[in-house]
């Protein structure tokens, strides 16, 4: 079975996260947010993939290679323009005309079933099949008005107030017929839901709907990524330690996952699920906290705190600091007594000084520095990085 991975976002509501990784390459559990999905269609039994790639795609490319390490063959095809999802699949139509395929996001991050949807497909005739989501809060996605025959006749994307017709929310998932083709117009920007399904419904054309269960997200913002990353820890299936670990009295209580030369100091306490990539130093009374993820090259120093937050790789937390429900991006220095609040999220290379503390929600932009005894309340933008936050 064909898959498509569209991956040509700029991930701009993710910044500062995106400055340095591309949207599917955001670390979750320390792995490439795309590896975890390339691993589960293989799982599923999606064995070709390709993969459209735009903004950041050679890194994309690089940590991914050929497919072989997860039993998949992957193609690669680069947007030159920005194409829309529509046109960035058509842009890939010589891997994928000839039986029908399954098209999925770069950034999600779910444990579906998509042979059964495949299936679906199959057995019902239809150009395409869209998975379809009962949530709580639709206005940031596609919506449909299904019958009970599982035909769609409505679609209308990201709805506002007065428009919400049905909760049923578009995961962004579709089994597409390779007949597809023929509607999308050639080097063209055009997307699935804001142009190709308002076109089929307008012909009278067949789209079906399938309601899916499980977990399902894509990673557009950090609210998102953190939710992705529970769910993850939540699927860890006990205890892994790779190679060298020392550690003094510390206690220790999984699930967890420890890469391999981490050392933990004494009195400290970790409490799972959490992971902590190679090479980290952790401090002595050092308290980690469930929910947690560590990155490679870490380093935590005496009486730290590190409560339900994600650190990337090459970061170090000075002693005293305590780290709350906060996303701490690449080699980030914070000094001693800092307090980075829930939601607050920290871009690259950014230096913080001792006692400081930023506020609930806000968010500092790459390569930053805060001096010391700061309190900040509000976003710090580098003018050297763009400051839009709209789009993909």
């Amino acid at each position: 079975m064909k898959a498509c991975i569209m991956c040509g976002g700029t991930g701009t509501r993710l910044r500062p996260l995106t400055f340095k990784h591309p949207k599917p390459s955001i670390p979750i559990l320390n792995k490439p947010s795309v590896r975890h999905l390339i691993e589960h269609l293989s799982r599923e039994g999606f064995n070709e993939i390709v993969m459209t790639l735009g903004y950041m795609g050679e890194q994309i490319e690089e940590q991914i290679g050929d497919g072989h390490l997860f039993g998949v063959h992957i193609d690669y095809v680069y947007e030159k323009e920005k194409m829309g999802t529509a046109g960035g699949v058509k842009n890939a139509e010589k891997y994928l005309k000839n039986e029908p395929f399954i098209v999925l996001g770069g950034d999600h991050v779910l444990n579906l079933d998509l042979r059964e949807m495949y299936r679906f497909h199959e057995s019902n005739d239809s150009i395409v099949t869209i998975g379809l989501l009962s949530i709580d809060d639709p206005r940031e996605f596609g919506i449909a008005d299904m019958d009970i025959n599982n035909r769609i006749h409505r679609f209308l994307e990201k709805p506002k107030s007065g428009k919400i017709f049905s909760n049923l929310a578009s995961t962004g998932i579709y089994i597409c017929d390779p007949e597809i083709f023929d509607w999308i117009p050639e080097n063209k920007k055009y997307d699935f839901a804001k142009d190709l399904f308002p076109a089929l419904l307008a012909a009278d054309e067949k789209i079906n709907g399938m309601l899916v269960r499980g977990k399902w997200t894509d990673v557009g913002s950090s609210a998102a990524y953190r939710q992705a990353q529970r769910w993850m820890l939540d699927a860890l299936p006990g205890t892994t330690i790779e190679g060298n670990f020392t550690t003094r009295n510390a206690r220790i209580r999984g699930p967890l996952s420890i890469g391999n030369n981490v050392s933990i100091g004494s009195n400290s306490s970790l409490v799972g699920p959490f992971v902590i990539g190679e090479n980290t130093v952790i401090g002595a009374n050092v308290l980690v906290g469930p929910y947690s993820v560590i990155g490679a090259n870490c380093t935590i120093d005496d009486n730290a705190r590190i409560l339900s937050s994600y650190l990337f790789d090459n970061v170090s937390i000075g002693k005293g600091s305590n780290i709350s429900g906060a996303v701490v991006a690449d080699e980030t220095v914070t000094g001693e007594k800092c307090s980075l609040e829930n939601g607050t999220v920290i871009g690259h290379k950014v230096v913080i000084g001792d006692n400081s503390t930023i506020h609930s929600g806000v968010q500092v932009w790459p390569e930053v520095i805060i001096e010391k005894d700061s309190s900040i309340k509000e976003n710090v933008i580098n003018s050297n990085y763009d400051a839009a936050q709209e789009g993909s």
